[in-house]
């Protein structure tokens, strides 16, 4: 809580006394950010490590250019139809970026990059990835409670005004998404049945106990260890859940998180094609012999797509339809069909 307050006093003195240059900063970003190879060429010159190489900023730009490999047509696809999909679904006046919407995008000044981290979409690889670039190690002997340690990886939000700009502009950004429902079965499966996960679940099952469940046994009430699929989705849908707090950031909207309508993002890589965007960017970022550590084997053969699909089986149309329209915004920005399971009319 002290950090926390500690932020938004250093916030608080510094917007006032700069709010003008900052907002006038922020909308002069937005086209800036077209220009940015141009202008790289002239300010990254033989500064970008010592003129042996461009950034990846550029070397995206290069590859931008037809013939485009079909990699690159992928990514470039994937930029214009996000591009079309904020047109259309967001309103027309976009509000300014604020410090908190940047607290998700990690900052690796060394090889200029900005990666807005989702998690149940391998954000613990991709923190790995990072330190990796950081001189800790290969990624994979990297521990998850390293790779998530406070600090070692700076926010976007911890930047002066002017700083977040220029970052905004000369470094490649990017993110990875997944399809929103197998990330929620992911996340609810990772954090409220696993039996490793007993803080989160004493955490948040009690309290999805303690609303939702007449009559709870004292043991689930105290461990909170045994939620319901349908209990947790009650909880997401509750009014009252957002009312005291943000949605926990593994149940978050993605696009909560990132705000891809506001922030330009060079790479739009997808859970479903990882192994092939991660080779992409890494290749960007110079370090194609750089392993992105491989996902764990599953001890029993459930894949995220089934284990969605007999979740939502026994959901009522109502709360199906009620939850695709809380995630809908996901769908749409990231070009994701609504499941074929689903029962929406």
């Amino acid at each position: 809580m002290g950090r926390r307050s500690c932020y938004r006093r250093r916030w608080r003195w510094r917007l006032p006394v700069a709010a003008s240059l900052g907002a006038a900063l922020l909308l002069l970003c937005i086209a800036l950010r077209a220009l940015r190879p141009a202008l790289e060429n002239k300010s990254l010159g033989s500064s970008w490590f010592g003129g042996a190489r461009k950034s990846p900023l550029q070397m995206l730009h290069d590859l931008d250019q037809a013939p485009r490999s079909a990699m690159a047509e992928v990514h470039h696809q994937r930029r214009e139809q996000l591009r079309r999909a904020c047109s259309r679904h967001t309103r027309r006046r976009q509000r300014l970026l604020q410090p908190e919407d940047l607290r998700h995008v990690l900052v690796d000044d060394a090889h200029r990059l900005l990666y807005c981290y989702v998690p149940k979409v391998a954000c613990t690889n991709w923190k790995r990835v990072l330190l990796a670039l950081r001189g800790r190690g290969e990624p994979g002997a990297i521990p998850a409670h390293e790779a998530h340690a406070p600090g070692l990886l700076p926010s976007l939000a911890d930047f002066a005004p002017s700083e977040v700009n220029q970052r905004l502009r000369d470094y490649l950004a990017f993110l990875f998404v997944r399809e929103p429902f197998e990330r929620l079965a992911s996340a609810y499966h990772n954090k409220l049945v696993q039996p490793h996960s007993a803080a989160f679940q004493r955490r948040y099952g009690t309290r999805i106990v303690r609303r939702l469940r007449p009559h709870a046994q004292p043991d689930a009430l105290a461990r909170g260890h045994d939620v319901r699929f349908a209990e947790f989705l009650a909880y997401l849908l509750d009014p009252r859940t957002r009312r005291h707090e943000p949605f926990n950031e593994h149940w978050e909207r993605a696009h909560a998180l990132c705000h891809p309508c506001l922030v330009r993002y060079d790479v739009l890589g997808k859970f479903e094609t990882l192994a092939e965007d991660a080779a992409f960017l890494l290749d960007l970022v110079g370090e194609p012999g750089l392993r992105f550590p491989a996902p764990p084997r599953r001890k029993k053969k459930d894949p995220t797509h089934d284990q969605a699909r007999r979740l939502f089986q026994d959901i009522s149309p109502f709360y199906q339809r009620r939850l695709y329209d809380l995630y809908k915004m996901d769908f749409l920005l990231f070009n994701y069909s609504a499941p074929s399971y689903l029962r929406l009319r």
